[in-house]
């Protein structure tokens, strides 16, 4: 099964595909959420801002830059809508702020996105994550992709890859130990 990245299932969605935009939204789903509700700390709030940007992802697609990383866009427009959110819900005049209300209001000011020399060492860390599976056998390294790139569970894997649960299971633990082997022969 080829790596089909985001930026081709945006590509294939502008071109008619409504199957790659669901995809999209299974793989971020519950990223976006989680990310939300460390804005939140609230679960109906996080609920409500991730289907808002869910939204605001449907409606504005075709804006999106094809030459740019969606993730990046996603999460981009993911935090404007969450601390758009919190400005709504805290209509409060600052003076009315407790001193542990004004840390957390400072708080959320602060970019937690990752700095460019973290976005590059992560970069170097995927393409070296990635090198090392692909030494490994195609079905260790398919079960193991599936877990880590989709977000699947192993049962869902097992109906993907047409295979019983146990075998998945078991590919899955055998991958990770040569996955671990061939780290530390390097």
């Amino acid at each position: 099964m080829p790596k089909i990245t985001d930026e081709n299932l945006v590509a294939r969605y502008l071109a008619g595909d409504k199957k790659s935009l669901e995809i999209l939204i299974k793989k971020y789903l519950k990223p976006i959420f989680n990310f939300c509700y460390y804005y939140t700390s609230n679960e109906a709030d996080a609920e409500d801002i991730t289907q808002e940007v869910f939204v605001k992802i449907w409606k504005n697609l075709q804006k999106f830059d094809q030459a740019k990383s969606f993730s990046t866009w996603l999460f981009a427009i993911t935090k404007n809508t969450a601390l758009d959110f919190l400005k709504k819900k805290k209509n409060v005049p600052f003076s009315a702020y407790t001193e542990e209300e004004e840390k957390i209001f400072f708080d959320s000011l602060i970019d937690r996105s990752p700095l460019p020399d973290k976005l590059c060492e992560q970069a170097e860390t995927k393409r070296n994550l990635d090198t090392k599976l692909g030494l490994l056998p195609l079905k260790y390294r398919k079960v193991i992709n599936l877990r880590y790139r989709f977000d699947l569970s192993f049962s869902e894997i097992s109906k993907r890859l047409n295979e019983p649960l146990n075998t998945v299971k078991s590919r899955y633990r055998r991958g990770v130990i040569m996955l671990k082997k061939i780290y530390q022969k390097t």
